[in-house]
């Protein structure tokens, strides 16, 4: 029977050594250091662009309704109940749909057309109800 021994300088070859790992460690954290700022600077830029999608959505909602029925929407689940839109959709910015800013005809620069004074009531314009500003400098609400 052959007995394989191992001479002493092979012992420690099995595994890595302490300074080892806290190269790698520090390699890792060097790493994750210089791209994450990146990606919180991209998630940053993409809810703000899916921000602006929604309202461009809703506010495309809303001039149809009103086109089609000469009146504005008394809430954004009007849109939905009449089959505007699918659903009221997310602010991405509060993670939740019912901190939109409904704003009323008589604040919103309409055209010329008279139609401020003709419709009072409803909802003409929607904001965001985040706080704080965009990567831009705007504030949320003036989107």
């Amino acid at each position: 029977m052959v007995t394989l021994n191992k001479p002493s300088s092979l012992r420690g070859a099995l595994g890595f050594t302490m300074i080892e790992v806290l190269v790698v460690l520090a390699l890792i954290g060097l790493l994750i250091t210089i791209t994450a700022p990146t990606y919180i600077n991209r998630v940053e830029q993409g809810r703000e662009i899916v921000l602006t999608q929604n309202l461009n959505a809703i506010r495309t909602a809303i001039d149809r309704f009103h086109a089609d029925t000469g009146r504005y929407p008394a809430t954004l689940v009007e849109l939905v109940e009449r089959q505007y839109m699918r659903t009221v959709p997310v602010d991405p910015i509060t993670q939740t749909n019912d901190t939109w800013q409904m704003i009323p005809p008589s604040l919103v620069d309409l055209p010329s057309s008279g139609r401020a004074q003709a419709d009072a009531s409803g909802v003409a314009d929607v904001r965001s109800g985040a706080e704080g500003v965009s990567r831009q400098g705007v504030p949320y609400a003036q989107l």
